[in-house]
């Protein structure tokens, strides 16, 4: 049951955690991240994210334990939640790092038996996050404004899964910020769609 949009903005603007470190901001949305556009990290997120069994995983995980599950290279993905409630995660990260994570986003999959074409995959993963109603990132208490410019929309659909040919399209708002310093850096991050919200809250030690 989603919660009312007064109670989740509520929960997007709760007070973050102390923090201990340098801010940071976010890299322009057409900057490449390893010689790898944001675009296509946002499938490669995609990816990672649905890596794992229902149920476990980052996206599940209650209190950070699981962040390091699935990384590698040099982009560092944290995970959303799969509920409205605020989650407040802790982990430890390695340094130059460039995390990557989406502040509210969404994929739409080809329905089993069905051969939904790429075209209408990508309109209705637009349409599910069009004008949304709050966009949040703080960075050590640091608010961060002009977040819509950070939508990325898969402009190809592309396989999910290693094991099946089903297509898949996405669209949201993501954020990439780093590499990081060695410190302390709390996120508060969040977004509120018509039909779908999250907020999350990271304390991060980059060592």
């Amino acid at each position: 049951m989603y919660l009312t949009r007064t109670l989740a903005a509520a929960l997007l603007l709760a007070t973050t955690l102390p923090a201990q470190a340098q801010s940071t901001a976010p890299l322009a949305p057409a900057k490449a991240i390893a010689g790898v556009s944001q675009e296509e990290w946002s499938k490669r997120w995609w990816r990672w994210a649905l890596s794992f069994e229902e149920g476990e995983g980052p996206i599940a995980d209650p209190d950070g334990s699981q962040c390091a599950r699935g990384q590698s290279g040099p982009v560092w993905f944290l995970a959303g939640t799969y509920g409205t409630a605020r989650t407040i995660r802790s982990c430890r990260v390695p340094a130059g790092k460039t995390l990557f994570f989406p502040l509210i986003n969404y994929v739409t999959l080809q329905p089993e038996d069905e051969d939904e074409s790429c075209a209408s995959l990508k309109r209705r993963a637009a349409r599910l996050t069009a004008s949304p109603a709050a966009l949040v990132l703080e960075v050590n208490s640091k608010r961060f404004n002009g977040l819509a410019k950070h939508r990325l929309a898969t402009q190809r659909c592309f396989h999910v899964f290693d094991d099946d040919d089903t297509l898949a399209a996405a669209n949201g708002y993501y954020v990439a910020l780093g590499p990081l310093k060695p410190g302390r850096y709390t996120l508060n991050f969040g977004g509120i769609l018509t039909e779908m919200s999250q907020a999350v809250t990271y304390t991060l030690d980059v060592e």
